[in-house]
């Protein structure tokens, strides 16, 4: 059997010290290969149409062109290239714009290089990486600032955080009752495995049922969905002091 092909990585950064770090970092992780670097936004999207990387490590703050504008060109584009967020903080005020423009996650700059290698091959094969956690402060924000109120139903409360939060009594017309309790379950950051060991399913019952949750909303990935998720009120995060 034909090994399969290595994931395709560009790092923008406008440091020369964090773009070599990085590519020394992932250059040793199996199954990745470092396509090139850029220092800017600009840089970054012409280095994207000559080598068609297949996930772009993107910092947020660069000159000439941020990462926020780099991101939403390049999603906007025909390219399959998907866009990972490195942030110095996991409270960075432009990480939830990011992700708005189409980036399929983000990673801290602290990241091992088990953390970045694993980041970059769950955003390849088309998954998105969020906490929990930061998916709860990302959205919140979001709605905020959207001036969307996700259905009256996010607080500012810090919502708890043990254990899945329950759907909102309304569901989506487009779906159905299981689909709806996997959109609830992806907008928690929960993985495929944790979803089906939630409902007692397999991991590629899941995954069926996560392809038709795209599918039937015109979502582009999992991102995309918990966003939906949050502003359509499927899930709520309490209003706790």
């Amino acid at each position: 059997m034909a090994e399969p092909s290595p994931v395709r990585v560009l790092i923008a950064d406008d440091q020369e010290m964090v773009r070599e770090g990085f590519a020394v970092l992932l250059a040793s992780q199996p199954g990745i290969e470092i396509a090139g670097t850029a220092a800017d936004g600009v840089e970054a999207l012409a280095r994207v149409a000559e080598l068609r990387p297949d996930v772009v490590l993107m910092d947020v703050r660069m000159p000439e062109m941020d990462g926020l504008e780099a991101t939403a060109q390049i999603v906007a584009s025909t390219s399959d290239t998907k866009v990972l967020i490195l942030t110095t903080y996991d409270l960075d005020e432009y990480v939830y714009q990011a992700l708005c423009a189409g980036a399929s996650g983000f990673l801290l700059k602290d990241a091992s290089a088990r953390q970045l290698a694993e980041g970059v091959r769950v955003v390849a094969a088309g998954d998105s990486l969020l906490s929990p956690s930061s998916t709860r402060r990302l959205i919140t924000e979001f709605t905020r600032l959207a001036g969307t109120g996700a259905g009256g139903g996010i607080g500012t409360g810090n919502g708890g955080g043990a254990g899945p939060l329950p759907p909102a009594r309304s569901g989506i017309p487009e779906l159905t009752e299981r689909e709806t309790a996997v959109l609830a379950l992806i907008a928690q950051g929960l993985s495929n495995t944790e979803i089906g060991d939630h409902l007692f399913v397999t991991e590629s019952t899941v995954k069926t049922h996560v392809s038709k949750v795209l599918v039937k909303l015109g979502l582009r990935d999992r991102t995309q969905a918990a966003i939906y998720a949050y502003e359509h009120g499927v899930v709520v995060i309490g209003g706790r002091d």
